[in-house]
């Protein structure tokens, strides 16, 4: 991890963890469920709150909600959530951790529609990720009419807690769209391993 490489400008260089979250995870295309499912319920969490106030709690998130699993978290009853709620590592706003139990339950219906939440949440980009040319913190926009339609849709099928800045900064985060910025190093980096282009896709 080289600390003078140029990154996008939200990341606070002096927290280690941020860094790495930025230069390994943050952009890089997910297709697998669990994870999918993990940024789902971390960003519902996140609501009115900042990024790292939930980063710096993950391996307690994961540790709390049996590596979030949606099997196990979707079988939680209230028993389970009143222990959640006790867990000082996490969260503890009920909302939330209902929320949790609910959009497990929603997951698995839409994987049992599709096969898996992977083809039906990147179906919206038609399975490519969106390139995007930002420059400065004002270009990021805080949701755009994609995540409107994607949050539109995870609300008639039952999920809560996905309005659509959440559901942007959830594309954000599992590399549906590319906002690196034009001169962060892992734009570059990213773009290359998958064979992306610079021109935007929507």
């Amino acid at each position: 991890m080289c600390m003078s490489e140029k990154r996008c400008p939200w990341v606070d260089v002096s927290k280690p963890d941020y860094v790495k979250y930025h230069d390994t995870e943050w952009g890089v295309p997910v297709h697998d469920d669990r994870i999918l499912f993990e940024f789902l319920i971390l960003e519902a969490f996140q609501a009115g709150l900042r990024w790292y106030t939930i980063l710096k709690r993950r391996k307690t998130f994961r540790e709390a909600f049996d590596n979030f699993d949606p099997l196990k978290v979707a079988r939680y009853d209230e028993p389970k959530v009143l222990e959640l709620l006790g867990d000082p590592g996490i969260i503890r706003n009920r909302a939330k951790v209902l929320a949790a139990v609910n959009n497990a339950r929603r997951f698995l219906e839409v994987q049992e529609e599709y096969g898996n939440f992977d083809a039906y949440i990147w179906g919206f980009t038609d399975n490519r990720p969106i390139v995007n040319a930002f420059r400065t913190p004002d270009d990021f926009p805080a949701q755009t009419p994609l995540s409107g339609s994607i949050s539109k849709d995870l609300a008639r099928r039952g999920f809560v807690f996905v309005g659509p800045t959440i559901i942007y900064a959830h594309m954000q985060a599992t590399g549906m769209v590319n906002d690196h910025t034009l001169d962060c190093f892992r734009r570059q980096q990213i773009l290359s391993l998958y064979k992306l282009t610079e021109t935007p896709l929507g």
